[in-house]
């Protein structure tokens, strides 16, 4: 099941990688683990554990086979959000200005016909560039976590 996958090893553990259907899995397992031996995963009770228990639970069904069902930590408008994000920070790496990143996500017709200092585009893409600012900061990590409801 795990032994067609890219391996690699360092001294202490061996690390799997897997690239299908969009997702990487990686997993870490000790080097003295046989390819007969069962592997197992430890979860710890911690706010995170529901969390990880989903995750394994996905992992679970891609390896057994089954359907896997879709991530219900990010929305489909989360996702679409996300995607802006990253280009939006990606083209500020790429020197581009606000305007240029909202000819591209926007198109150029849409961005021409308001005015640029007043634009509800020109916040827009402000915001996508805080947003991804935060990200890099570490903000990714929630995006490993169900919203909490106290």
């Amino acid at each position: 099941m795990v032994l067609d996958w890219e391996t690699r090893a360092s001294p202490e553990n061996l690390h799997i990688l897997r690239r299908s259907l969009g997702q990487n899995f990686q997993l870490v397992i000790d080097r003295e683990c046989g390819p007969h031996d069962p592997l197992e995963a430890r979860i710890p009770i911690s706010r995170d554990g529901l969390d990880n228990m989903a995750a394994l639970d996905r992992l679970l069904r891609h390896f057994l086979g089954y359907k896997v069902p879709p991530d219900r930590r990010i929305t489909a408008q989360q996702r679409q959000r996300l995607k802006a994000m990253f280009r939006a920070i990606d083209g500020r790496e790429h020197d581009a200005s606000q305007r240029e990143i909202a000819r591209v996500l926007f198109g150029i017709e849409r961005v021409a016909s308001e005015h640029w200092k007043t634009s509800s585009l020109r916040e827009t893409v402000s915001g996508l560039l805080d947003y991804g600012d935060a990200m890099i900061g570490g903000g990714y990590l929630k995006l490993l976590r169900f919203r909490r409801r106290l």
